[in-house]
């Protein structure tokens, strides 16, 4: 039997309980590595951590909320004294945050969407960073977006914090090259996760009008990110750093 990609390897993906998180940390743990899932669904991270050990992988479910940097360093702590070393890492939690125009968006709402989306992915590699050096490397993927790339009317602070984690990769991508920490981003497009769910609620009209708006004609799939983040973090990437690959069906290319 080949040698499976990631054996040996320790990753850790936040947002790891449904949605993107979970289909990335079942591809890792499929790849041999062993895999610390931290997430604020406790219910739903310890049920897909028993599902992925019932399966013969190692992984250990820890709640962590993005907002809170004890949370995040104690994730990172738990990686490296359970598995060893931290080697690979998926920044991936995050939320979408209340609709609304720029000079509509609530403080509030500004604030939660940037401490999450943006904050929390700073404050995972400020702790993630000194694990991986210690470890003699390895490869960051931080989740951003379309949102990322382009505007969209309505959600600015998400909009702002999805630009801000592809300057963030970047800065810290020239940082860390000569140090063997490979930083990336992926940016989805129209994926079926819950977010989407939240989005378009029950309104059948909104969904069939994300999809009118897709090239390939549909919406993508969880496993089609996690793809994109294994190969990111994987060997066959070994010269990729500080870029933002767009997985999407072509959405930014209209």
């Amino acid at each position: 039997m080949p040698e499976r990609m990631f054996s040996g390897h320790t990753a850790l993906v936040t947002g790891a309980a449904s949605g993107i998180g979970a289909a990335a940390a079942r591809g890792f743990v499929a790849e041999g590595a062993a895999v610390l899932l931290a997430d604020v669904q406790t219910e739903l991270g310890e049920q897909l951590a028993a599902n992925l050990r019932a399966q013969g992988g190692r992984a250990t479910f820890v709640k962590c909320d993005m907002q809170n940097e004890d949370d995040i360093r104690s994730a990172v702590r738990r990686a490296v004294e359970e598995f060893g070393a931290l080697h690979i890492a998926f920044n991936n939690a995050g939320i979408e945050g209340k609709p609304a125009p720029t000079a509509e968006c609530t403080n509030e709402n500004w604030n939660h969407v940037i401490n999450v989306n943006l904050r929390g992915v700073w404050l995972c590699m400020k702790h993630e960073i000194p694990a991986m050096l210690a470890a003699g490397g390895g490869s960051i993927v931080n989740c951003s977006s379309i949102a990322g790339i382009a505007g969209f009317p309505n959600i600015p602070a998400y909009v702002a914090s999805k630009h801000g984690v592809v300057g963030l990769t970047k800065a810290a991508a020239l940082e860390y090259a000569k140090q063997k920490i490979r930083v990336n981003a992926v940016c989805p497009g129209v994926i079926q996760t819950p977010m989407i769910d939240r989005f378009v609620g029950n309104d059948a009209r909104a969904r069939e009008n994300l999809v009118a708006g897709e090239p390939m004609g549909r919406v993508g799939q969880p496993e089609e990110i996690a793809s994109a983040v294994l190969w990111l973090s994987g060997p066959g990437a070994a010269f990729t750093t500080g870029h933002a690959l767009v997985v999407d069906g072509g959405w930014v290319a209209q």
